[in-house]
């Protein structure tokens, strides 16, 4: 009689069968567990001097696709407005979460490490929660502020501000160097060379922003990339096929290119940023030929960003990460193309107010919008809500996130802002803004119905009948200011 011998594999397989799929279903659950436990990326999209000069805000002469695009993925904020209009200080308010103040965020060479030391910024918050920080570009207005909150060093490309190609451009600049004694001396305002996109350096800025981008979804933990484009910030350098959008034909001035009626003079400044440029007066209005040649550079100009900002969001879906990234685009302040005789910033009108704002996260419908008002200090909070992070106790601003959910709550009945002498205040119908000297005493004050007059043509606060609503203003203003630095 033959003995068979029992073949051990054959009595262990339905034994590790078991143990395997158990194994097998438990690492599922793992790994379905850390990815829901894992925190959305963030991608925070800064656009210096942007205004609501885009196609998906109502301008249907801009080409704008790519911001359309986001904003068509994602939530579209109608009427949001910056705390100060000039970069260092909006940045430095935005990344801090706090209010303006006479003696905080003031100017243009603003640091918020040294305006609200000790406070922990945006970017240090996301790091201390776990978050890889990035910063490439224009973030705050100095790469080297608040140091600490970036997981790397900042980045920035080379000849990020002056990057003339042309060589008439470059003698335009010496001239200018020679002519000038006193003051800045700078190149034209602006500049078209048949090139392509990184030629200038937010091209290349884009070009870092995608490859980070692949290295950073390789990380363990999630990332929080900020870009800070430079365009359409003076001088308007961008690639020949971007001012081809806009024939210099077809480029009008503003309906309202002239000072409002009854406009203290405290509203009105001498646009000096734009006049140390070559070729621009240093005094009295520019010819009209030269402000149709800057009204379409800038135009030209937010088309190229456009198209970089395409790029990061076309990595975002190649890489297949859209779905699990918050994207965050902001422009710092207004700009001015004219109206009201003014260029540049540096005003409480409007048109240096007022910005864009688009939001798209994971788990929200797309393409929701709202006109409820908004303020930049609301960015900290809200993205720390969409991100599932705590609130840090020292914030001034309002979470938004509820808007997104739910576009028709009530919300904000005023947004507030200042710029040097000037406090203001936009409430759904009205902006009033005030203007005191150093001692704080009254100078002058503006008075805008924007039911009636949304382009803020006529100042009527010296109207007998405006006198309770400049009270009732005043005082919802100045409740609303941001408070002095404790001494």
């Amino acid at each position: 009689m033959t003995t068979r011998k029992t073949d051990r594999r054959t009595l262990l397989t339905p034994l590790a069968a078991v143990v395997v799929a158990m194994c097998c279903f438990s690492a599922a659950c793992v790994t379905a567990e850390a990815a829901e436990a894992r925190k959305p990326n963030v991608l925070f999209i800064a656009v210096d001097d942007l205004r609501p000069q885009l196609a998906c805000y109502g301008q249907t002469r801009m080409h704008s696709p790519n911001v359309d695009r986001l904003a068509a993925g994602g939530f579209r904020f109608g009427r949001a407005y910056c705390n100060v209009p000039v970069c260092g200080a909006s940045r430095a308010s935005l990344m801090t979460g706090i209010r303006p103040a006479r003696d905080r965020f003031v100017g243009y060479d603003c640091w918020a490490e040294k305006d609200a030391a000790g406070v922990t910024t945006l970017n240090t918050h996301f790091r201390n929660h776990g978050y890889y920080t990035v910063s490439l570009g224009k973030v705050f207005h100095h790469a080297r502020d608040n140091l600490a909150g970036w997981s790397e060093e900042p980045w920035l490309p080379e000849n990020a501000w002056m990057g003339y190609l042309l060589p008439e451009s470059r003698r335009a600049w010496e001239e200018n160097r020679r002519k000038t004694k006193k003051g800045r001396a700078l190149g034209p305002p602006t500049e078209e060379a048949d090139v392509a996109d990184d030629a200038y350096a937010d091209g290349r800025l884009a070009d870092r922003a995608v490859a980070d981008l692949a290295r950073l979804a390789e990380k363990d933990e999630p990332f929080f990339l900020a870009v800070g484009f430079f365009k359409p910030h003076l001088p308007f350098l961008a690639p020949k096929k971007y001012w081809d959008l806009y024939p210099a034909d077809e480029i009008e001035l503003p309906d309202n290119y002239s000072r409002p009626k009854d406009a203290p003079d405290a509203a009105i400044h001498n646009w000096g940023e734009l006049r140390a440029y070559a070729g621009v007066p240093k005094r009295g209005p520019v010819s009209d030929e030269t402000a149709r040649r800057l009204i379409r550079g800038y135009y030209a100009c937010v088309s190229y960003t456009d198209a970089q900002i395409g790029k990061l969001l076309d990595a975002l879906d190649r890489l297949g990460i859209a779905d699990a990234t918050i994207v965050v685009l902001w422009g710092d302040h207004g700009w001015n193309l004219g109206e009201h005789t003014l260029w540049c910033k540096h005003c409480c009108f409007e048109t240096s107010m007022r910005v864009p704002l688009l939001v798209r996260a994971p788990g929200f419908e797309p393409g929701g919008s709202t006109d409820a008002l908004v303020e930049y200090i609301d960015v900290y909070p809200s993205l720390c809500q969409l991100a599932g992070l705590p609130l840090p106790e020292h914030l001034d601003g309002r979470s938004f996130v509820p808007l997104m959910r739910d576009p028709g709550l009530a919300w904000k009945d005023a947004a507030i802002g200042r710029f040097i002498a000037g406090d203001t205040i936009r409430t759904d119908r009205y902006r009033f803004t005030e203007y005191t000297d150093r001692q704080g005493d009254f100078v002058a004050r503006m008075l805008y119905d924007h039911q009636v007059d949304p382009d803020e043509n006529v100042n009527v606060s010296e109207q007998a009948e405006s006198e309770p609503l400049n009270r009732s203003l005043r005082e919802q203003l100045h409740a609303g200011m941001g408070k002095p630095r404790p001494r």
